[in-house]
């Protein structure tokens, strides 16, 4: 399985890209600085680093060539680059902004990073999917109550956005191949986009690695024709017990 994972240098991102490559998935991952996309990836078993800019279409169409070209391929596309609410206001979690105060630079900055880049990385990849008869694409979401969650604004709406993405990219490719499906963590993760000083003191704070069995198991030969599914990763286990009609 050859995968590219954006945003791939830390968070979800790394966590992901971890559990592929030790699961022995071949994985391109990247981040916005190449140097450290490709210092990230020399960590990883047989894992190669490259620059991206999700933002910017150019940057996306070099991104999925090089990563096509290293790979021989991409079966596998997890659309996971994201900025969060520190972009826009770094005390966010005890000082929430109304959505008026909301500077419009930061409002555009998360709407074209965490809704704009899956469209382009998607846009960019799946021609080359039907091409080849086949693929999976992943794209990375959060709970719906951060969609609509006070001083959540631009975050929620542009996650609300992108899951709406998802399932017309679902609708679209329905019967062509080329699978689409939703994975979220299922609760705050202790990323980056979380003050450390919060996620050190919250209480029930996921670790990234949660994101790793859901994502390998998308990735393999069991997910093949898995289409359309919202798989909450805290909740994964008991997911697939249901799904096979086991206990």
């Amino acid at each position: 399985m050859k995968v590219l994972v954006t945003g791939g240098t830390s968070g979800l991102g790394l966590a992901m890209a971890f559990a592929l490559a030790t699961a022995g998935a071949t994985v391109a991952l990247t981040g916005r600085s190449g140097r450290r996309a490709s210092s990230v990836a020399a960590e990883l078993p047989g894992a190669v680093g490259i620059e991206l800019d999700v933002r910017d279409e150019s940057s996306v169409a070099r991104a999925v060539d090089q990563a096509w070209s290293q790979l021989d391929g991409i079966d596998m596309l997890v659309n996971n680059a994201g900025i969060g609410m520190r972009t826009v206001n770094p005390r966010f979690m005890t000082h929430p902004q109304s959505f008026w105060e909301v500077p419009v630079g930061g409002f555009r900055a998360v709407i074209e990073t965490n809704l704009t880049g899956y469209f382009l990385v998607a846009r960019e990849v799946t021609p080359r999917m039907l091409a080849a008869g086949g693929g999976r694409i992943v794209n990375i979401s959060v709970n719906h109550s951060t969609m609509h969650r006070a001083g959540f604004v631009p975050y929620g709406p542009s996650r609300a956005g992108s899951e709406a993405l998802s399932r017309i990219m679902a609708a679209d490719l329905r019967d062509t191949g080329v699978t689409v499906n939703l994975l979220l963590p299922g609760g705050a993760t202790v990323t980056g986009m979380v003050p450390l000083d919060a996620a050190r003191e919250g209480q029930g704070f996921l670790e990234p690695a949660v994101m790793g069995p859901p994502i390998v198991w998308l990735a393999s030969d069991a997910a093949a024709g898995v289409h359309d599914e919202r798989i909450v990763a805290v909740e994964f286990e008991r997911w697939l017990r249901d799904r096979n009609g086991t206990r």
